[in-house]
């Protein structure tokens, strides 16, 4: 009789609902459900405080690509999204250097007449005077270097608004620019040197593409890594690793679907290659050094930092210098693009491209937010724009009202959002 009773206990544990059989299934399933709880919380805790990061740019950057490749399936095709990825590139770098000046509150006017200048003095140098190209490359960004370092420390000193002094510069560096290029007014590269390569040379094979995913994801996963250490180490709010491995998944995901569709037209271009290793590069400067965290403390409140005992001219002129810098490294690249400077070089929509390239993609207007990467995703939704408008033959007036349209939406939603942060003393 106990035999049996033991028996039937045994059978009963064995059987589907013994423990450990199905209980691991409900755990998961409570920490799922945790997990997803905390997700909409801190969403709705960032939307709150008006700190929803790029969320909005993807989003609106998403909503561009569904509606043209809907008008047109050649939209998202490899050789279009290629030709996309090296557009960009040219004002991309223009607007980087003005994410550097939006971080301090200010505004920079003059880097279309300084890509401009930089564009002329190589062509001359190398074109009508022989000079190396490497050595004209050097004397043309070392020119937007100066001229930047010029404006940066004449802001710094008289306290003038940038918007001020970069105007003057504008005219100022937009008059040198004709007067180097002279009577002639246009200057044709060599289709065949190294500057006009680097818009039109592509790695033609699939592991460099593959290669630079895989190493952008791995970046990305050390890199937060090491900030989850430091953050814990100082007991300071970090990411989860959980956290940390879907963000490098998603990098990883966006990388090689990338990486496949350009090996599916010419490859690798050379001139995306650079602009994201600049991109990466300047972000780290922003984020992970001294000079990066002054120029975040500056663009919070100038008054703050000299109290706080920083460098204010220094910084001002640093970062002046930085977008003088990118400037010219910019304009080189769009004269590459075109293998020729002309007197139009610098001008038209450029400045205002580079500007919203900027705040479209999440650099506030009233300085200390913002990273390198906005210019990148602002730049998509421009050129995207411009490139989808070219294939619906659209015309351009449509494409400047949308844009336009975008730029608003982008400058109310920065505005809201200070707006809500200050009401929580977070601004």
């Amino acid at each position: 009789m106990v035999k049996g009773t033991r028996d039937t206990a045994d059978s009963t544990r064995s059987g589907p609902t013994a423990p450990g059989a199905g209980a691991g299934r409900p755990h998961r399933g409570r920490a799922v459900a945790r997990a997803a709880e905390k997700g909409v919380a801190a969403f709705r805790r960032k939307l709150r405080v008006g700190e929803l990061g790029s969320l909005p740019v993807v989003l609106v950057l998403a909503a561009v690509w569904i509606t043209f490749q809907s008008l047109n399936s050649n939209f998202l095709s490899p050789r279009n999204l290629s030709n996309l990825s090296v557009d960009i590139v040219g004002t991309g770098l223009i607007a980087v250097g003005i994410v550097f000046v939006l971080l301090l509150g200010e505004l920079d006017l003059s880097v279309g007449s300084i890509s401009g200048l930089a564009a002329a003095a190589f062509a001359v140098l190398n074109v009508n005077h022989g000079v190396p190209e490497w050595l004209a490359v050097i004397i043309a960004v070392l020119a937007g270097t100066l001229a930047g370092t010029v404006q940066g420390f004449s802001v710094a000193r008289t306290r003038v608004p940038a918007f001020v002094v970069t105007l003057a510069g504008l005219l100022t560096w937009n008059g040198l620019m004709l007067y180097i290029l002279g009577t002639s007014g246009t200057v044709n590269l060599d289709e065949n040197g190294l500057v006009a390569k680097l818009t039109s040379y592509y790695f033609t094979n699939d592991a460099a593409a593959y290669g630079l995913a895989t190493g952008a994801a791995g970046v990305v996963f050390l890199v937060s890594y090491q900030d989850v250490r430091r953050r814990k180490a100082v007991g300071m709010p970090h990411r989860s690793l959980r956290g940390i491995t879907v963000r490098t998944g998603v990098v990883a995901v966006v990388a090689f679907t990338a990486a496949y569709l350009l090996n599916r037209f010419q490859g690798l271009p050379l001139a995306l290659l650079i602009f994201l290793v600049m991109v990466a590069g300047l972000d780290l400067v922003l984020r992970r050094t001294h000079y990066g965290r002054q120029v975040y403390a500056l663009g919070g409140s100038v008054e703050a930092a000299r109290r706080a005992s920083l460098s204010v001219t220094r910084v001002q002129t640093a970062v002046l210098a930085v977008s003088g810098t990118m400037a010219a490294i910019g304009g080189l690249f769009l004269a590459s693009r075109i293998t020729s400077v002309s007197q139009g070089s610098g001008s038209g929509v450029l400045l205002v491209n580079a500007i919203a390239a900027a705040v479209i993609g999440g650099t506030s207007l009233f300085g200390g937010r913002g990273t390198t990467w906005s210019a990148v995703l602002g730049m998509l939704i421009i050129q995207s724009i411009a490139s989808g408008m070219a294939i619906t033959d659209t015309p351009t007036a449509v494409q400047f009202i949308i844009t336009g349209g975008v730029l608003f939406a982008a400058v109310l939603i920065d505005s809201l959002s200070r707006r809500s942060q200050q009401a929580r003393g977070r601004a």
